[in-house]
């Protein structure tokens, strides 16, 4: 599986979020970033990417997944601090 793959499933399965991937084979680093994850629990936030790609994971096309996931407005201040 390419990262592109893992994009595009979950670009599919959960409407209005960005979504940057990273890695190859079955181990990605999944950064997300929408709306859908204000007033979410981390762990909330964790299951919904986690029950997205439960098939994939389930199949072992998906192995290890590291999942990082931020509101529109938390995106905006990591990224105004990895510039300063």
């Amino acid at each position: 599986m390419q990262p592109e793959d893992v994009k595009r499933l979950l670009e599919d399965r959960i409407s209005e979020c960005e979504f940057h991937i990273q890695g190859e084979g079955c181990n990605f680093q999944v950064t997300a970033i929408g709306d859908i994850f204000a007033g979410m629990t981390p762990v909330k936030r964790q299951q919904l990417i986690y029950s997205a790609l439960s098939e994939e994971i389930a199949s072992g096309a998906l192995h290890a997944i590291t999942i990082k996931t931020f509101t529109p407005s938390q995106w905006a201040e990591t990224a105004d601090a990895d510039r300063a």
